[in-house]
């Protein structure tokens, strides 16, 4: 496995974590052994009584398993990370024969090779419907004090979007800082706002010995930290835009809330050990929320013991914090969701409504605009227009290069952009038969022009018969209230989730395309006539840029309701998602030609801030209903000791997890019987609205598939009062589609809440 950063659509490394006491180890050469770095989980209840706490029992156990002749010094520094919170354990630099040897050693349960991982706004808190006068950000005060910690490439202090104006005294329950020592960074840089920076290196020097590190530090050199950050928790910056494109002012989702940054994620990579660190920290600090755009690259099939973000999650969420994490950037495909573990909510990316463009006028004056964010300030008016037909040759093309040539061609745009920039070319207007290019393209160095096939017969039409035939170009253009809107984008990571296909993933679709954010101003963000530009802004696109969006609007619901678990901050978030776009038909695929989404793309729907505040009903969940469902999975104690640290005999067991979803298989490879399968599924609702309320369930269904709930009428007679229901679905062993959905709604008599799920019913199989 490798770690991934979640951008689209090039990605970046990325961590990813575990939960159990563990300790990273870096295996240093010796005189004559080879030493690798290992993230060792240990029992904490096997500790000897002679040691007065975990760190020092790691210590000595390194200690006894060293070569002799190493100095007390060498010994220690195989020593890399002590985890407390995240998992238990430790990680360190070892030699094969020091690891068999450590095998042995009392207290010891597995270990793992210490791992890279891969990384994964102005109009899009408008887009949510959050607004000053009314709504979440009034309800809940804009977040206030709550924190929200960002495992990331860390922050750059002195942007706008963390000024502390406004805010209030940092909580006195905070236990985080701010690393006081570091490259161009001292503790003076935090404030009201950014009340936590620390930063996580000692596991990628582990690995990559050889490496300098020019900016120790918590600050932000890649800009990718500084992104989700302002995103999730950004103070309000009148006038952001990226060179004129996407105007306007820019906030976070929860522009009053904390913000801690932990700094694991650097430009030669990231480890999970650097990651579980930082994680480990976040939760000791007190953290209310965790953003996490990253995970573990998954090359084979992995059980959840072996996903250090899902370990360290769950003890997260042991410690109330509740975690967000984007699904990743493989889509469109089924299984290529990361970031699924039951505990955690996974985050897909969409679309929002607004194009960034251009538009070609004709000298006869047709217009026709095209996707692009072409950053240099630079206009074509009034040039001469030529036809090339193929532009694949060169020196043709610097023949008419103070023109604006126009191609049809079968090379790669990358190819044709590439011949124009040689030529010297005006610029050039791009005939293909996809005249959405991807945003690789549309920020190119290059002033182009993108059309389709229909539009591009036009032009040519236009220059064969025009004795001048002339253009102008005109880029910077922001157009909102486009639709439909929201889209799923086909980057966005699809379910079902492979190591546990019975938990419907992901939960939900935030906006993730084209996401204006802060960014630090020393990491380029385009190129023009091979100059770099810079900005304090950034436009990006991935499930990276969602997750901070929906860690925000958490953050807003935990301000309004401080006592509720991580599972029934989910549950707001999931039941009151809506599935319908901006012309009230279903939620498209951007992937499948715009044909509607199921709930394998977008999960509940799209995040929807004003109304989880207000749920109404909720469905809770305990670590102990977790560990029901790892038993039921048939986990082993010793992989539910790794995830949990805790033993725990699995004498009960129950695979029905009270989730605000529902996924069935029916995918038998006997198509030919005419059995049914009936799979049952019981929830329990609890009521967090009115406290007297009646609510009636309303079935949209399936084709193929017999749908059914009992009871279909629940009275609710007082507040957090509990009730229960069982829905049935009944179908053939094989369905003939990959999927078929629907929806259970349960609908107050009063029109004022509609608690809504998914409902899948599938054949597809990793």
């Amino acid at each position: 496995m490798a770690i991934e950063w979640h951008i689209s659509p090039m990605a970046t490394p990325i961590l990813k974590l575990g939960c159990s006491l563990i300790f990273t180890i870096s295996l240093l050469a010796s005189s004559s052994a080879q030493s690798d770095t290992y993230i060792i989980h240990m029992d904490r209840s096997a500790m000897p009584k002679a040691f007065s706490d975990h760190h020092s029992w790691f210590l000595a156990t390194i200690s006894s398993i060293s070569d002799t002749a190493e100095s007390t010094f060498t010994k220690t520094s195989k020593h890399i990370y002590t985890y407390t919170s995240s998992v238990h354990g430790f990680s360190a630099s070892l030699t094969q024969s020091e690891l068999e040897a450590l095998k042995k050693s009392p207290g010891y349960i597995s270990s793992a090779r210490d791992r890279q991982m891969k990384v994964h706004t102005t109009h899009t808190s408008e887009f949510l419907g959050l607004s000053s006068s009314s709504g979440a950000w009034p309800a809940a005060n804009y977040g206030e004090d709550i924190i929200i910690g960002l495992v990331d490439t860390g922050i750059w202090p002195e942007s706008e979007s963390f000024s502390d104006e406004g805010m209030t005294e940092v909580p006195s329950r905070w236990k985080g800082k701010c690393e006081p020592a570091g490259t161009k960074f001292s503790s003076s840089m935090c404030n009201k706002k950014l009340i936590g920076a620390q930063y996580y290196s000692k596991g990628l020097l582990a690995n990559k010995p050889e490496i300098k590190i020019p900016m120790n530090s918590t600050r932000d050199t890649d800009g990718h930290g500084t992104h989700t950050a302002s995103t999730a928790a950004g103070n309000y910056v009148n006038g952001a835009s990226f060179f004129g494109y996407a105007n306007g002012t820019s906030s976070g989702m929860a522009p009053r809330a904390r913000i801690a940054m932990y700094k694991a994620i650097w430009r030669y990579g990231a480890y999970e050990s650097d990651v579980l660190a930082a994680i480990d920290q976040a939760i000791q600090d007190g953290v209310d929320i965790l953003s996490l755009s990253l995970t573990v690259a998954v090359e084979d099939d992995f059980f959840l013991e072996d996903d250090s973000i899902a370990v360290a999650s769950f003890a997260a969420m042991e410690k109330g914090v509740f975690v967000a994490a984007s699904a990743g950037n493989d889509g469109p495909n089924y299984f290529t969701l990361v970031n699924g573990a039951p505990w955690m909510l996974t985050i897909g990316a969409g679309t929002i409504d607004r194009k960034l463009e251009g538009v070609l006028t004709l000298g006869n004056g047709s217009q026709f605009s095209f996707p692009t964010v072409y950053p240099g300030n630079y206009s074509l008016s009034h040039k001469p227009l030529v036809f090339m037909d193929g532009c694949g040759n060169v020196n043709e093309l610097k023949k008419v290069k103070n023109k604006i040539i126009v191609c049809k061609d079968n090379l790669t745009f990358s190819d044709q952009i590439e011949n124009a920039a040689s030529a010297r070319v005006s610029g050039a207007v791009f005939i293909s038969n996809y005249s959405s290019p991807s945003e690789f393209y549309t920020r190119s160095s290059f002033p182009a022009v993108y059309i389709g096939l229909q539009d591009g017969q036009r032009v040519i039409d236009y220059i064969k018969k025009s004795k001048d035939p002339r253009g102008t170009v005109e880029f910077r253009k922001t157009i909102t209230g486009t639709k439909p809107a929201p889209r799923v984008d086909d980057y966005s990571g699809r379910g079902p989730f492979a190591s546990c296909r019975n938990v419907l993933k992901p939960d939900l679709l935030a906006p993730g395309t084209l996401v204006l954010a802060s960014w630090s101003p020393v990491s380029s963000v385009a190129e023009v006539r091979s100059h770099s530009l810079f900005s304090k802004f950034n436009l990006l696109s991935g499930t990276s840029m969602a997750t901070p969006h929906v860690a925000g609007v958490a953050a807003l619901i935990k301000k309004a309701h401080p006592d509720w678990s991580p599972a029934a901050i989910r549950s707001a978030l999931m039941t009151t998602a809506y599935s319908l776009d901006n012309t009230l038909s279903p939620i498209k695929d951007a992937a499948a030609n715009d044909s509607p989404a199921t709930p394998i793309d977008i999960g509940s729907g799209h995040v929807n801030p004003t109304k989880s505040l207000d749920p109404g009903l909720i469905y809770d969940a305990a670590a102990e209903d977790y560990i029901k469902l790892l038993c039921a999975m048939n986990y082993t104690n010793k992989q539910i000791q790794i995830i949990t640290r805790s033993n725990h005999d699995c004498r009960k067991r129950s695979s029905d997890l009270n989730y605000p979803s529902f996924i069935a298989y029916f995918d038998s490879y006997d198509s030919g019987s005419k059995e049914k399968v009936v799979h049952r599924f019981q929830r329990t609702l609890t009521n967090v609205g009115d406290p007297t309320s009646n609510y009636t369930a309303k079935l949209i269904g399936m084709d193929g598939i017999k749908v059914s709930v009992e009871p279909q009428k629940m009275v609710f007679k007082k507040k957090l009062e509990k009730l229960s229901y069982t829905l049935t679905l009944e179908g053939p062993r094989s369905l003939k589609e990959d999927v078929v959905h629907g929806s259970l709604s349960w609908v107050h008599d009063g029109g004022k809440y509609v608690v809504s799920s998914p409902i899948v019913a599938t054949s597809v199989t990793p």
